[in-house]
């Protein structure tokens, strides 16, 4: 069971990640639409683009380190959509295509229970899914003694999950090599 618990996770996620792609490059709006306070698109564009709530930074004196590591799936397109948040917010993102997901997930001591679609690293933490990226700036200015962060799964309404007006409460936890989880920061309306 130990060892088909990462590939039933990984399945789950996979199946998610196609549902709420689905959902979220299904929203198309008209050209001339006007825009909403949030959630928007942005009016008068042949391409309508997306206005996130998690745009506007809450951690502007960030000046750590700024090149991340990005190991996904070939297929994800909301990881894709996770990165543009990371670049909108100052990072330098390499973006690594792979399909041995599960084998970075382990090289950076990931717990099976905090797997989402992608992994990031950056300044040898394991930052794993769809975290605001203004969290992981906060995390590294405090450099704990921890190995990383996690959003486990796919929440809707985290950065490149986001779908309308349907937010899903999330935690983003902070683990240590052993597999120790605590929260880290909790969003339960946002």
């Amino acid at each position: 069971m130990s060892k088909l618990l990462p590939k039933i996770i990984f399945t789950s996620i996979a199946i998610a990640s196609a549902i709420g792609g689905a959902i979220y490059f299904s929203w198309t709006i008209a050209e001339n639409q006007t825009a909403s306070n949030q959630n928007s698109i942005a009016k008068d564009t042949k391409t309508a683009s997306f206005v996130s709530v998690w745009d506007e930074e809450t951690e502007p004196s960030y000046s750590g380190t700024k090149e991340m590591t990005v190991y996904r799936s070939p297929n994800c397109g909301c990881c894709g959509v996770w990165i543009e948040h990371a670049e909108k917010h100052g990072f330098k993102v390499k973006d690594i295509k792979t399909e041995q997901i599960e084998a970075i997930k382990q090289k950076y001591n990931v717990p099976p229970q905090l797997a989402a679609c992608h992994t990031t690293i950056i300044d040898g933490y394991a930052i794993e899914g769809h975290i605001p990226a203004d969290d992981i700036k906060r995390f590294l200015k405090e450099k704990p003694k921890l190995a990383g962060l996690a959003v486990p799964g796919m929440p809707l309404g985290t950065p490149g999950m986001e779908a309308r007006d349907m937010k899903q409460p999330f935690q983003v936890l902070a683990f240590n090599n052993k597999g120790e989880v605590q929260i880290f920061k909790e969003y339960q309306s946002y």
